[in-house]
């Protein structure tokens, strides 16, 4: 009973509302120099009661980062949270050894250095962890941040910049907490709303024109926003940057993990009172935030109802219109960037990607999810892809519910959906794209500046709980310099393989230095490309590694050997 009655409490606490809260506006560092601290920390989302966080430089959430085009970044990031995580730079293009994935593990009480170039256009990305099956607790918890990318381009523009005043952050998210506050995660019963984590979120904009930037920060919930009757609003940004023009809009879907810039003419309301909104109401069956979240309303998904939110429309942030700054935008540009989409003709490789359910029938929402029959393997490296190529890849969802589809490294644009043109709100720079069940969608990128043929990139779903699932719909490539190759004078002697030719099934790395450790390896064919990579599990750990080439066409390879020391690179044959 108790359970129940608390749980009534916080729904009408977090959806009705008994008073309206001045959200919280992140603090900013605009440095080229940034220290980070990974920290515990309790915050009270409902009056009296404390709840255990996880924040950056505080309690919960992290400062906005400000970056320029060009800045060459050092950062520092101390973990201090007392066990391992990540942070990874969501929609920046970085090199794989700086871009945070699973494999960049922090440990606690140590702190991590990336140092890249700002090679992104203006634009809203954000950071988050990504550790392995623990994405979805830490995000939920609170770590999660805001970064501005700045250009020239953007900046001969006429558009609202005063961080705080006339350009606001805006994470929006829904959690799940349990009868005695505290958090929970990995769970559908996801009641509470909150903006920039704060429930019953109040924003006082000034009578002109306001830029939004708008993330869906929710581990599942799809949003569909709007403006209280109905009114229009400009969506100038998506992913990866500036449109070519604002695009006039009563709705928005905006999937988890995907950001959005939007400016509101607020002119001549000064006294008024407006509200950003969530129609979901009108989303279809299949959608996380629907009334249905499957195909079927026979599918069924445990804890996802009741939820007042669930195919309901609902006040997401109360805007309460005040007197004007002193220097006002009052006006929507015509015009924005200019970006030019990447033309189908130029793609060098096709490549497909199938979204499976691992569980049939009635139960198959709460199962586990494949993309191309096989989930998450820190030790497989599921593609390889050569440096600079142009690829277009075709999504395909077979399950009954939709997935936002995430890649690593780049940002992508939309060529068809089904066939068809998408709608204009995705016609910009992307790196997360929700694919609906029954779906098949098309997109193209190109891979570029950087290569890696150890540490990968990552594409998955952003659905924390289908990513964190030991069954994780996640999977991982490397690019490959296939220009820089490998040579003899890249050999050094010191290690053993054998037998070497092989006609077997194995061969063994033997160390000459008997008190050196194989970490890792990787197969790689005589272009550079990487056929295989493993991690050696901590309990097999030594001097000696034996590893499988029954698969491995006749021709000759290299096997990098990855130890305590450094890298050691050797040639050997595969004979059939």
């Amino acid at each position: 009973m108790k359970s129940k009655l608390l749980t009534s409490v916080m729904i009408l606490v977090s959806i009705i509302g008994f008073s309206q809260n001045p959200i919280i506006i992140p603090s900013t560092i605009e440095s080229t120099n940034v220290n980070l601290s990974l920290q515990n920390g309790t915050f009270q989302f409902f009056p009296g009661e404390d709840t255990a966080t996880m924040g950056v430089n505080g309690p919960l959430l992290g400062p906005t980062l400000i970056m320029n085009n060009g800045d060459n970044m050092n950062i520092n990031i101390t973990n201090n949270l007392g066990q391992e995580t990540t942070i990874h730079w969501h929609g920046l293009h970085v090199s794989a050894a700086n871009d945070g994935g699973p494999h960049t593990v922090i440990d606690p009480g140590t702190t991590w250095n990336p140092q890249f170039e700002v090679l992104d256009k203006a634009g809203t990305y954000w950071y988050h962890p990504h550790l392995l099956n623990h994405t979805d607790e830490h995000a939920s918890k609170g770590i999660s941040g805001f970064i501005i990318v700045k250009d020239t381009e953007e900046a001969a523009l006429n558009l609202p910049r005063t961080y705080g005043v006339d350009d606001f952050p805006l994470a929006v998210q829904t959690k799940a907490f349990d009868t005695n506050y505290q958090i929970k995660h990995s769970v559908n019963d996801d009641t509470t709303l909150m903006v920039n984590a704060t429930i019953n979120g109040q924003l006082d904009v000034p009578a002109q024109v306001v830029r939004l930037r708008v993330l869906n920060g929710s581990s599942q919930r799809t949003f569909n926003f709007g403006l209280t009757g109905n009114n229009t609003f400009h969506l100038i940004g998506t992913d990866g940057g500036l449109l070519n023009a604002p695009v006039a809009l009563t709705r928005l879907p905006l999937s988890p993990g995907a950001r959005a810039e939007i400016l509101i003419n607020f002119t001549g309301l000064q006294g008024q009172t407006l509200h950003l909104m969530s129609y979901a109401s009108e989303l279809t069956n299949g959608n996380y935030g629907a009334t249905v979240p499957g195909v079927s309303p026979t599918q069924v998904l445990d804890g996802y109802n009741p939820n007042p939110l669930n195919g309901a429309d609902f006040n997401i942030l109360q805007f309460d219109v005040v007197a004007q700054t002193a220097s006002p935008i009052t006006s929507i540009p015509a015009s924005l960037a200019n970006d030019v989409p990447l033309a189908e003709s130029s793609s060098d490789e096709a490549r497909t990607f199938t979204f499976t359910p691992l569980t049939g029938g009635s139960e198959q929402l709460n199962g586990d999810f494949a993309i191309n029959g096989v989930t998450m393997d820190m030790n497989t490296i599921n593609i390889t892809i050569p440096l600079n190529n142009t690829e277009i890849w075709t999504l395909q969802n077979f399950s009954s519910i939709a997935h936002p589809f995430h890649v690593h490294d780049v940002q992508f644009y939309v060529l068809d959906i089904n066939g068809s043109p998408p709608p204009a709100y995705l016609q910009g720079r992307k790196d997360t794209f929700m694919v609906p069940p029954g779906t098949t969608a098309r997109i193209i990128t190109k891979f570029e500046d950087h290569a890696d043929d150890t540490i990968p990139y990552m594409y998955h779903c952003h659905m924390l709980k289908h990513e964190d699932a030991l069954a994780g719909m996640m999977g991982q490539f490397v690019v490959v310099d296939e220009t820089a190759g490998l040579d003899d004078q890249e050999i050094n002697k010191g290690a053993l393989l054998y037998p070497n030719p092989s006609k077997g099934s194995y061969i063994s790395i033997i160390l000459n230095n008997k008190s050196e450790r194989i970490l890792a390896y990787s197969v790689v064919n005589h272009l550079g490309q990487i056929i295989s990579h493993h991690k050696i599990h901590e309990n097999e750990i030594s001097n000696i590694y034996s590893f499988p080439v029954f698969e491995l066409s006749q021709g000759q390879y290299f096997v990098k050997v990855f130890t305590d020391n450094g890298i050691i690179t050797k040639k050997f044959t595969k004979n059939n």
